[in-house]
């Protein structure tokens, strides 16, 4: 049930408010018909009640007064001019009860309040229109049938008209404020997408409603301090890069000016071993902190980028096969996309070894690669988990080092397409990482 009404509920404010205000309006509106029947109730039943008793009783006393012989032409004069009959009530003839209606029930209590108890009502009895009332005539009963008689309450068209056009109106009124406050929500959400996207905007104008205002100044100041962060990001950078990579050259340099001696051979290898470990581990956290928002997107062509990966690697001794389908080319940052594929094929010659290939397809909207390997995969309950910063596999795959922001990286340069980044054991033995990009948004 709350599934039903959660998909039943408008998505957006706008509408939300919208329907808010007019289940109030309507509710509004049969609460008021509901109070102008009530009230008026009283006012119908008493001059209904009223008609009728001032016709019996003018009735009987025109017809106590006429002569014998006058009696029948009077009868004639009435249903003429007044539309009213007059019956004799035969004993065994069938009265149907009232109908159970408030303004008629109401009617007959009035009535019979005037003219005795006993008085008997009917509603087109016979099957003639009218209401039917008994009066007492020389001893016998008569029914006195009064038309024109309002008995029933009728859908006041009008003002239902006037109610719907109050409705209409109030309507357009909520649908007009709230496009006039969602116009700065809009410009604020695209600006906090760009600065998700790493595109730190200008400052928004500070324009409207003084509550916007503030909004609005509150986001701006954010914005300044996020770029004055950027550049003391990329500050720190530079000085990181020259301060620890400089003494790092100077002393492989060193070590690789040793003499070749057989007793310092293995000594010299595992020192210039570890310095380079130490050198690519301040390179992923480079990486890692650089990012790549700052590059900006142009068309690629996904089987040229990975000949060209495929190539490199080549060049290095490694063999790299390609499963390519036909993809079209969309929008990427080329060195982002390239350093995630970088440290996937990485990450798969370094804990997997063997053969590791290369996929590319499409499925629907989403153009996927796939570095696949050939060795022992993971436990399924930490692929989420090596996605993180710093998270290394113990297990399994083996720790053989690393600063373990390789699978980060990645993901990160993943997600800042509009993609993701999958890691999943293959059936057939391995691990498959695979990215997904949306080829809409992409493009």
């Amino acid at each position: 049930m709350k599934l039903i009404a959660r998909q039943l509920t408008p998505r957006t404010l706008q509408a939300r408010i919208v329907l808010l205000i007019l289940v109030l309006l309507v509710g509004g509106q049969y609460a008021a018909l509901r109070l102008f029947e009530r009230f008026e109730l009283e006012q119908r039943s008493s001059a209904g009640a009223l008609q009728i008793v001032s016709t019996v009783k003018l009735t009987r006393a025109a017809l106590l007064a006429a002569r014998n012989d006058r009696r029948l032409l009077l009868l004639q004069e009435m249903n003429q001019s007044e539309g009213i009959r007059v019956y004799p009530i035969d004993f065994f003839e069938e009265i149907e009860p009232l109908p159970n209606e408030p303004l008629i029930q109401s009617i007959a209590a009035k009535v019979r309040t005037q003219l005795g108890v006993n008085t008997v009502m009917a509603v087109n009895h016979l099957g003639l229109n009218g209401v039917w009332v008994s009066f007492s005539l020389f001893g016998d009963e008569y029914w006195a049938v009064i038309p024109n008689v309002q008995t029933r309450h009728f859908i006041p068209w009008e003002w239902l008209g006037w109610g719907a056009l109050v409705i209409a109106l109030s309507l357009f009124g909520a649908w007009f404020i709230m496009l006039r406050i969602n116009r700065p929500l809009n410009v604020l959400a695209q600006a906090a997408d760009a600065i998700g996207r790493g595109q730190l905007s200008q400052n928004l104008p500070e324009a409207g409603a003084e509550e916007f205002t503030r909004v609005i100044h509150a986001f701006n100041e954010m914005m300044e301090a996020l770029a004055r962060t950027e550049s003391d990001r990329h500050l720190l950078l530079g000085g990181v890069s020259h301060d620890l990579r400089t003494p790092l050259a100077r002393l492989r340099l060193a070590v690789e000016m040793l003499p070749e001696k057989n007793t310092l051979t293995d000594l010299k290898a595992g020192m210039v071993q570890d310095i380079s470990d130490m050198d690519a581990i301040i390179g992923q956290f480079l990486d890692f902190v650089r990012g790549a928002e700052g590059e900006a997107e142009v068309n690629v062509n996904i089987h040229a980028l990975l000949r060209d990966i495929a190539s490199r690697y080549a060049r290095q001794g490694k063999r790299l096969p390609l499963l390519l389908e036909n993809v079209p080319d969309i929008k990427l940052r080329p060195l982002a996309i390239q350093r995630l594929l970088s440290n996937l094929i990485d990450n798969a010659f370094h804990y997997a070894g063997g053969e590791v290939k290369i996929r590319a397809r499409q499925r629907e909207n989403h153009l996927e690669i796939s570095v696949i390997d050939q060795g022992p995969g993971m436990p399924q309950a930490d692929t989420e988990r090596l996605l993180q910063p710093f998270e290394r596999l113990d297990i399994a795959r083996g720790n053989r080092g690393g600063a373990g922001l390789g699978l980060a990286i990645a993901a990160r340069v993943a997600r800042l397409h509009g993609g993701e980044l999958k890691l999943q054991n293959r059936p057939e033995g391995g691990l498959e990482a695979r990215v997904e990009i949306p080829i809409a948004a992409a493009t």
